[in-house]
């Protein structure tokens, strides 16, 4: 799945309200762009993508069903 494909199915799901869905994606645009960063570059991107997922946090505790789907 390239990040046009991940796009559309985010936007289809409306997972553009699922923080780490829009992560991902800029993880698979970082890595479709990999040959044309130099790797000084390529490591602060992917630096800042790692910061804004921690920054994530927990916040999906108590909403583990409705974040995820239900587990049973």
């Amino acid at each position: 799945m390239d990040s046009q494909d991940l796009g559309r199915y985010i936007e289809a799901t409306a997972g553009y309200t699922k923080p780490w869905l829009l992560v991902q994606l800029r993880l698979k645009k970082l890595q479709e762009r990999r040959s044309e960063l130099s790797t000084p570059e390529y490591m602060a991107e992917l630096a800042d993508i790692q910061q804004d997922l921690l920054k994530l946090g927990e916040w999906w505790v108590g909403i583990e069903d409705e974040a995820f789907g239900s587990s049973s």
